[in-house]
């Protein structure tokens, strides 16, 4: 097994012995720890996992693999609190709920086992540390960063549909409504970048968020707050093909991974804080201003993403 093939399938069994664990648990910090847990499995498998599909996929479809990627992974989140439901409604007690995601876990790492392989050994390597050195893709990790400062919580989204008018009951048809969305509109984001250029679906896609986030701040009718939950999953599902495949296209070959890490490292640190920030302009001053101030971030990162990544045709 080679060296991302073992780091993707270490990720991937630590969420799988941890998440049944929730079936035991009698305090918070119990909870808390398999919490950790999980999102250590996940931060383990991430840039691996994502290596492995940039090497597997040819530079002319690399947008597309990443976004059917993304979109089988919300497929997975969108599917779960189905089957969840369904499992609710035969009397199944919580508890042995969480015991059964040992299945779905054991299946992940059978198929990862036996049916991936890696396309190239990099076991003899220098493993090297930090930040890749390529100015386009530091520059580009910068804007990133910018653009997320100015996202938020997707609670925040439902907050406001309350706020609005949307009943409570009619929240999970909403979000549902999101993420099937966000699940049919991946593959083909990804691949719009393929075709297009990264440069420009990623800046039509930032110029969508910014569209979204202002309706957000003036809404006033909860039908229209269907359509722009609906914008909003387009919206995500067509960034997130996209943004990877840059990332690969902007390093040479043997920074892939550690592009890849630094990538989801500035995603996650922008996120903390971008969240708290929100919540404290929105309770202090409302939400108009809490979402004014996230579309003037996303169009800030729109005019210095080309000073980032000039790449106005796809790459051959």
């Amino acid at each position: 097994m080679g060296r991302l093939k073992a780091a993707t399938f270490v990720g991937y069994a630590v969420a799988a012995v941890v998440r049944p664990l929730l079936a035991i648990t009698a305090a918070w910090w119990q909870i808390l720890l398999v919490r950790f847990g999980d999102r250590l499995g996940k931060a383990v498998r991430g840039a691996p996992r994502d290596r492995l599909i940039a090497d597997a996929a040819p530079p002319e479809i690399r947008g597309r693999a990443f976004g059917y990627h993304s979109g089988m992974d919300n497929a997975g989140a969108l599917g779960g609190p189905l089957i969840v439901y369904w499992m609710l409604a035969l009397g199944m007690k919580p508890r042995n709920i969480f015991a059964w995601t040992v299945v779905p876990g054991l299946l992940s790492l059978l198929i990862l086992g036996a049916g991936v392989q890696e396309t190239k050994s990099i076991g003899r390597e220098k493993i090297e540390v930090g930040i890749p050195d390529a100015p386009r893709f530091r520059r580009l990790l910068a804007v990133i960063f910018v653009f997320t400062l100015g996202s938020s919580s997707d609670s925040f989204l439902q907050w406001r549909a309350r706020e609005v008018g949307v009943s409570a009951a009619h929240l999970p048809l909403l979000w549902f409504i999101l993420a099937f969305i966000r699940v049919s509109s991946s593959t083909p984001g990804g691949e719009l970048s393929d075709r297009w250029g990264r440069h420009n679906t990623i800046i039509s896609e930032w110029l969508l968020y910014s569209a979204v986030y202002l309706g957000f701040a003036f809404v006033s009718a909860p039908r229209t707050i269907w359509l722009l939950f609906a914008v909003y999953g387009l919206f995500s599902g067509l960034t997130e093909g996209s943004e990877r495949a840059l990332v690969i296209d902007l390093v040479a070959e043997e920074w892939r991974g550690r592009a890849l890490g630094a990538y989801k490292a500035a995603v996650g640190i922008a996120l903390l804080p971008a969240s708290v920030f929100f919540g404290v302009v929105y309770q202090q001053w409302g939400a108009q201003p809490a979402f004014i101030l996230g579309a003037a971030l996303a169009l800030i990162a729109i005019f210095l993403l080309p000073a980032s990544a000039p790449l106005a045709k796809p790459p051959t």
